[in-house]
């Protein structure tokens, strides 16, 4: 098998862990750890990308949808995914580009049921071209806020992506013994809400990706608008789910399993009689409230 087969079949696994970082020029010791996984089908990247800097076609941005799941919460982390679907599954739901795909029912993950959900969220897995999820833990909500908690999330999916394609395209350069494909990459990164993060050109630069191929669009309400975010969304929040479960079997006291994490009347009543746990939002009302009643 030559090298560049061994490339283009290769699956590269997204597995960093972020304990410190530079916001907004201040470098920072994060509270907590960061966990990002995720990871990226170099063979449908490098498809893509031939087809979108084909001169004879119309060149097209590989779209990326980010979202996120359990910014009101009580307890636990705030997740935040990224997604990149095939070119041709991406785009305005109600256009149907997902009709006779293993994604067809893929819509706003609010708006489905959890069985649904869970059925979608290996799916998303399969077929899209990279995926990456960040857990952002209660500790680092309480350090920055749960805004900022969320833009950082976002921030570190979409660098996260970015990065591990440009590698795998400077690579597949390198191989080729072509000019840096790299720097012919473009990328829409549509964010679900009103706003974008801030992300690192600084450091994006150095991997060859310039600003000017980036473009960010907030999309309000983007993850029941479009194929990527609504991706994003699922992955983000059978994600945090998977995580409530986990915490409800250490705890079943608190009911986690039945509120995840939102301030329900019984999820407060919980927090008075059994306590606060290390995984609860000490800036949140009720949370600070009932520690300052102990």
């Amino acid at each position: 098998m030559s090298i560049e087969t061994c490339l283009e079949n290769r699956i590269i696994s997204i597995n960093n862990v972020i304990e410190h970082l530079d916001i907004k020029g201040q470098y920072i010791n994060l509270a907590a750890p960061i966990d990002l996984i995720g990871q990226l089908n170099v063979s449908e990247l490098l498809s893509e990308h031939q087809i979108n800097t084909d001169p004879s076609l119309d060149r097209l941005a590989l779209q990326i949808g980010v979202d996120e799941a359990g910014r009101g919460p009580l307890l636990g982390s705030v997740n935040v995914a990224a997604a990149i679907l095939p070119s041709a599954w991406s785009g305005l739901i109600e256009a149907q580009p997902l009709q006779d795909t293993p994604l067809a029912i893929l819509t706003d993950s609010k708006q489905l049921s959890e069985k649904k959900r869970d059925i979608l969220y290996p799916l998303v897995q399969q077929h899209a071209i990279g995926y990456v999820v960040a857990e952002i833990p209660a500790a680092v909500i309480d350090q920055v806020n749960i805004l900022q908690a969320t833009m950082l999330g976002m921030r570190l999916c979409t660098e996260a992506l970015l990065e591990a394609m440009a590698s795998q395209l400077q690579l597949a350069s390198v191989i080729n013994d072509a000019a840096d494909a790299s720097s012919q990459m473009q990328a829409q990164v549509l964010y679900d809400g009103n706003r974008c993060p801030e992300l690192d050109y600084s450091k994006l630069a150095t991997l060859g990706i310039e600003k000017s191929a980036i473009d960010c669009q907030a999309w309000v309400k983007g993850d029941a608008r479009h194929t990527s975010i609504a991706a994003a969304s699922i992955l983000a929040k059978v994600s945090r789910d998977q995580t409530m479960y986990e915490l409800d079997s250490q705890h079943p006291q608190y009911g986690i399993a039945k509120h995840k994490g939102y301030p329900t009347k019984a999820h407060v009543q919980a927090i008075d009689d059994y306590g606060v746990l290390p995984e609860h939002r000490r800036s949140f009302g009720p949370v600070r409230r009932a520690l300052e009643n102990k």
